[in-house]
């Protein structure tokens, strides 16, 4: 799509509607020169232009792609109103709007009842499911796995909620058995299962833990931010049920996903709360969470009152059922245009994913081939992990594959010609050597190489990507070579 047009054509809208009303003189305190107004605006082009390819498959670092361009222009065009979705009064369309997407994400999670909204971020959306939960279980902690994100420590502290981590297996999944001794303790009122750590990928087990927190009486909360999207390549509900909307069949194109990563996906529709990102595989610009309750009750916890807001219809106003009060309405504008045109399906926004998906799994069986490269672990969505096969060192040592992974990264990204983009993660000794049997743990963690392929652009780019990390790897060994004992 030509995205020039589409602003125009949202610029144009605008100004038609706004000379229904009355005209009125524009205050000369908001005027600006033009000619300064060029200068301070080729300023900023020029310093924008710092920043990383984030838009571009040579990009394999971080979290980070561009929104999609009927994104950009559904936002741009609900910004001129400039609504806040707080109250009816601020944002009668978006309101509806955001309704309506937030109803289209609670089918793809599988719930048959919901209460949510979106939030300004995925840490918000979380934070809100974990003020429920300690509402809905006083004086009880919180169990997370080791894997997760960081934000949910400071959100128990900030909540005064006990935090519990529970240690993950070999591949960086919550451990069953640890979970099932700490559960046994009554001490932890919700689990929180993370479906895409963001470090690795990984999955954990949640149609494990949905049961056994059961059992215990113990709370659900799915930290799905990043990998809840792919619910859309599973094929349904846990439960075997169509899936709504974004029900039928698996999309047949994708790499398939080993049988406990679908069955963890697919069991969010038992989750008592689930945490999604729009802005992260929704296609969405950044301020564009969400948060699905699968019990619309506990509405009853954000319960509060305004002596100046909520009385313009006697419909929930979305600040009821918030903690937060401000939130744009053009980021429910944005998404709503968006499942428009890419709906939440396998053959929509599943197809999107469904690339990167492949990438990834492509990626690894080359990375397996490499006389260059080394995996670190298989992965379960489309965020890959390895490391350089750092020549005499057989077993690897972890001092010489930091130091390596490294080497790679930075020179990869300082290049001054087909520069690469890639990120490392910091691994535990242990961490490593449970998949690494004969490495010589020679420090207490090492960095591996993680590379996040959410951009479909990356399929078919893969081959030029892997060539250019295998450059790097070569190269790199000098420096790691020199860095052992």
């Amino acid at each position: 799509m030509e995205l020039g047009y589409w602003l125009g054509r949202g610029a144009e809208a605008f100004r038609d509607w706004a000379r229904t009303y009355d005209e009125f003189a524009a205050h000369p305190a908001t005027a600006v020169d033009e000619a300064a107004c060029e200068v301070a605006f080729e300023e900023l082009l020029a310093r924008l232009r710092g920043s990383y390819p984030f838009f571009h498959p040579c990009y394999a670092g971080q979290m980070l792609k561009p929104p999609h361009p009927v994104a950009v222009a559904g936002y741009a065009a609900a910004m001129l109103v400039n609504s806040n979705n707080h109250a009816l009064d601020g944002g009668p369309a978006t309101s509806v709007m955001e309704e309506e997407v937030v109803e289209q994400l609670a089918e793809m999670a599988g719930f048959e009842a919901h209460l949510g909204h979106l939030t300004s971020s995925g840490t918000q959306a979380n934070l809100e499911a974990l003020f429920v939960a300690r509402e809905s279980r006083p004086g009880a902690g919180v169990a997370v796995s080791s894997e997760a994100h960081y934000t949910h420590a400071r959100m128990c502290h900030l909540l005064g909620v006990p935090l519990f981590t529970v240690p993950v297996d070999a591949r960086g999944r919550m451990d069953m058995g640890e979970l099932e001794r700490l559960l046994s303790t009554g001490a932890a009122g919700t689990v929180v299962a993370t479906t895409g750590t963001t470090a690795l990928g990984a999955v954990d087990p949640l149609h494990r833990i949905v049961p056994l927190a059961r059992r215990y009486g113990v709370r659900v909360h799915a930290d799905a931010a990043y990998g809840g999207f792919f619910r859309l390549l599973t094929g349904g509900r846990a439960d075997g049920r169509p899936n709504g909307r974004a029900g039928g069949r698996a999309d047949g194109r994708q790499a398939p996903f080993a049988p406990e990563t679908g069955d963890a996906l697919r069991a969010l529709a038992q989750c008592d709360s689930v945490a999604i990102d729009p802005h992260k595989h929704g296609l969405q610009p950044y301020g564009c969470g969400a948060v699905l309750f699968g019990d619309p009750d506990v509405a009853r916890f954000f319960r509060h009152d305004s002596p100046y807001t909520y009385f313009t219809s006697r419909r929930p106003h979305l600040g009821e059922i918030s903690l937060e009060c401000s939130r744009s309405g053009a980021a429910a504008a944005a998404l709503w245009l968006t499942l428009k045109l890419l709906p939440l399906t396998p053959d929509g926004l599943g197809a999107v994913l469904a690339a990167g998906r492949r990438a990834a799994v492509r990626w690894a069986g080359l990375i397996s081939d490499s006389p260059y490269l080394e995996p670190y672990q298989p992965p379960e969505l489309d965020i890959v992990t390895y490391y350089p096969a750092v020549p005499g060192s057989s077993p690897p040592r972890l001092s010489r594959v930091g130091v390596a992974s490294k080497e790679v990264m930075h020179r990869g990204m300082n290049a001054k010609e087909d520069p690469v983009f890639l990120s490392v993660a910091r691994v535990t000794a242990d961490a490593f050597t449970a998949r690494h049997a004969g490495a010589v743990a020679d420090s207490d963690h090492t960095h591996v190489l993680r590379s996040v392929l959410m951009k479909p652009e990356s399929e078919p780019y893969l081959d030029r990507l892997h060539q250019r990390v295998e450059r790097l790897a070569k190269t790199s060994w000098p420096a790691a070579r020199g860095s052992g004992r």
